[in-house]
């Protein structure tokens, strides 16, 4: 069992063939997108292409469904953090800090 589309099982029907399909409760969503964004990560790193990178939005924008967090928030916390701590893109690897202070 995993989670898939909306129109997927009707695509199979379509084909010819038959499935058998459940619609999930709330509960059982939150754990299969969660199983479904590690398929998905998995998927873009063998293949870092748009449409994977699509899939893991999708998962993602529902999860965020979900849990009732707006993507708007989500965007303007990701700008602030941004401009306080910067992004990922120098490749910054943190080997070790120091509990002694500098004087």
């Amino acid at each position: 069992m995993k989670l898939v589309r909306d129109f997927i099982p009707a695509i199979i029907e379509e084909s010819g063939r038959s499935c058998k399909y459940h619609s999930a409760d709330l509960a059982e969503l939150e754990s299969r997108l969660y199983d479904k964004m590690i398929e998905e990560m998995n998927e873009f790193k063998e293949n870092p292409c748009s449409e994977e990178a699509a899939d893991m939005l999708e998962v993602f924008q529902t999860l965020c469904w979900v849990h009732r967090i707006p993507l708007e928030e989500i965007e303007n916390i990701g700008k602030n953090k941004r401009k306080v701590k910067g992004g990922f893109l120098s490749g910054l690897i943190l080997e070790e800090v120091s509990n002694e202070k500098h004087s």
